[in-house]
């Protein structure tokens, strides 16, 4: 982890906007190193998660996407690659990003601020390193982006853990996990090579 603070301090070493990219399966960790990170680096970085993009419960149930929720489609990914662009170019004193919460399976717009004078912007998410449609414009725009590899077994059992904690039983939280984020699983698998640093195991 210290290894990680350290290539992520080098990134933004003159002082200017930069963005670092943390992409992985579903439950590989990603918001875990995030927040790592963001203790190391303390006001040298602000995290901006992808899952702020989520669509919204009741637009998931008009396009009748409700049971997919997590996959490309689910998502405004229109809307995230244009908050990248504006957080590269820093020119506003302060920009505004939506904030996803599992305990309402809902985003809430503007909870997260990103002053002009933060250097390092943090993003986190499945698609990052995706090469299709609207995604294709993310890598673009990143720095740097690292991909995180752990133990297959354990991340499905952290993936079914984290569906019951929000209130699935066991049975209904292994559903949705191989039905639903091992099919989104193995699309982010194939985006690993894109990524500038492949993280194996837990860097923890």
């Amino acid at each position: 982890m210290e290894d990680l603070a350290r290539r992520a301090s080098e990134l933004v070493a003159d002082g200017r906007r930069r963005l670092l990219g943390i992409a992985g399966l579903p439950a590989s960790g990603k918001g875990r190193i995030a927040e790592q990170l963001l203790a190391r680096l303390e006001d040298r970085a602000v995290l901006v998660p992808m899952d702020g993009f989520h669509l919204a419960g009741a637009e998931l149930r008009r396009l009748g996407r409700q049971h997919r929720k997590g996959a490309p489609d689910t998502f405004d990914a229109a809307g995230y690659v244009a908050l990248l662009r504006r957080l590269r170019a820093a020119e506003d004193e302060v920009v505004y990003a939506p904030e996803f919460r599992r305990e309402v399976e809902e985003s809430y717009a503007g909870a997260i601020a990103v002053p002009r004078e933060v250097p390092l912007v943090i993003t986190e998410g499945n698609y990052l390193l995706l090469g299709q449609g609207v995604w294709g414009h993310v890598r673009g725009l990143l720095d740097e982006c690292w991909f995180l590899e752990p133990d297959d077994r354990q991340r499905v059992n952290r993936l079914i853990g984290r569906h019951m904690r929000y209130g699935m039983s066991r049975r209904q939280a292994t559903e949705w996990v191989y039905r639903s984020d091992e099919r989104n699983a193995e699309l982010v698998a194939t985006t690993r090579n894109a990524a500038d640093l492949v993280i194996p195991g837990d860097p923890t």
